[in-house]
């Protein structure tokens, strides 16, 4: 029986997913095995020995302690590209929005209430103070071909923008998923000085805190838009202050709201909508929850943030070990090694490795003895080892 945390509300499509037979769902629990989190901050909590998968309903893990989760030996893992459509379709709306002043324009046509049979003459009256661009014909730069990146791009394109993006990251699915029509960015610096329209979406790290800063907003095109539905600190409120009082930037909209944000002029808020649809909630439930039981039952790991990607189909053989450790060298011979000290066969094998850790599957016909699995876990390295 596995023992799941939940630490948010979860969709029930994804929670039906985990059989009552083989899991216990809790809210509250001392030892659990996985752990369920949306938004849930997690850095001030214990990660319990027992603890082998957080999952994350949703695409950012900035609420989670992953770097400590690593070193334990415990799986991060996101659901990229669950919410994705619905973020895509919140960014074309913030395209327009952006364009045509539509915010301003319903907020003066409420000052209108009282007027009466007047109200169609003070509309025609009134209406040239909103007047806005069309996107037909204009370049938008999207910054991030991931999941949603690509998906605003093909949408952009389809609405007759002139589509350029910058990921030198992309994955080769991202990239097969790209319209024909969208063009290649030469440099970062190139899209901020082409662009008309530009669009964030790239992850919050260390090192993309303040993304669009100063030295970025100075070489954009006078009358750019700028579209943030990624993360808020990805852009630095000063310096877009700065830019927008300069007339380099025409608006700045994003989902992510703060004080600062909220004073400011030619900026529309939007309180943090992107994933707020039930197809997301939905998708994002039934992504982690699966993530998190194909990992506990047959240790395999899609769409972790922190350890590397490492599937192989069980194929009859009774026994699995799953070993998480550094990556370093001599780490899987010494592992092998020691099985065939015991006469163990090694029926199958993958190893794979991402950054600073990695990740073994060891398919074995023989059960592996309480006295192996602690050698094993005593190797230099070695974080956490489990027999599936």
């Amino acid at each position: 029986m596995y023992t799941i945390q939940m630490l948010n509300p979860i969709s029930k499509q994804g929670l039906d997913l985990l059989p009552e037979n083989k899991y216990s769902i809790q809210t509250e629990v001392k030892d659990p095995d996985g752990i369920l989190v949306r938004s849930y901050k997690m850095h001030d909590m214990d990660l319990c020995c027992s603890l082998k998968a957080i999952a994350r309903a949703g695409a950012g893990v900035n609420n989670i302690p992953v770097e400590e989760c690593s070193k334990k030996g415990i799986v991060v893992f996101n659901t990229p590209g669950a919410n994705a459509n619905a973020v895509k379709e919140l960014v074309i709306a913030g395209l327009l929005l952006s364009s045509r002043k539509i915010v301003d324009g319903i907020q003066w046509a409420k000052t209108l209430v009282g007027e009466g049979a007047a109200v169609p003459k003070k509309v025609e009256e009134g209406k040239g103070a909103f007047v806005g661009p069309e996107l037909q014909g204009k370049k938008i730069g999207i910054i991030g071909l991931g999941a949603i990146g690509v998906l605003v791009a093909n949408a952009a394109h389809a609405l007759g923008m002139e589509v350029i993006g910058y990921d030198p990251y992309i994955s080769v699915q991202a990239a097969w998923g790209l319209s024909r029509g969208v063009g290649k960015a030469e440099s970062m610096e190139s899209l901020l000085q082409e662009s008309d329209y530009i669009s964030l979406h790239i992850p919050l790290l260390e090192d993309t805190k303040g993304f669009l800063g100063e030295e970025q907003f100075a070489i954009m095109k006078q009358g750019v838009r700028v579209l943030n539905f990624s993360r808020g600190e990805l852009v630095n409120t000063s310096a877009l202050k700065d830019a927008i009082d300069r007339k380099i930037v025409a608006n700045y909209t994003t989902d992510f709201p703060d004080e600062a944000l909220l004073q400011m002029d030619k900026v529309i808020c939007i309180p943090h909508l992107g994933a707020s649809t039930p197809e997301s909630e939905e998708n994002c439930a039934v992504m982690a929850v699966t993530e998190l039981k194909e990992y506990l039952e047959n240790g395999n790991i899609r769409n972790s943030v922190n350890y590397p990607d490492c599937v192989m189909p069980r194929r009859g053989v009774p026994y699995r070990l799953a070993v998480n450790h550094q990556n370093i060298p001599n780490m899987v011979g010494q592992i092998t090694s020691l099985l065939a000290k015991y006469h163990i066969n090694i029926e199958d094998m993958l190893n794979r490795s991402k950054k600073d850790y990695a990740y073994t599957l060891i398919d074995i016909s023989n059960e592996p003895t309480v006295e192996i699995v602690e050698k094993i876990q005593a190797i230099v390295g070695v974080s956490k080892v489990r027999i599936l």
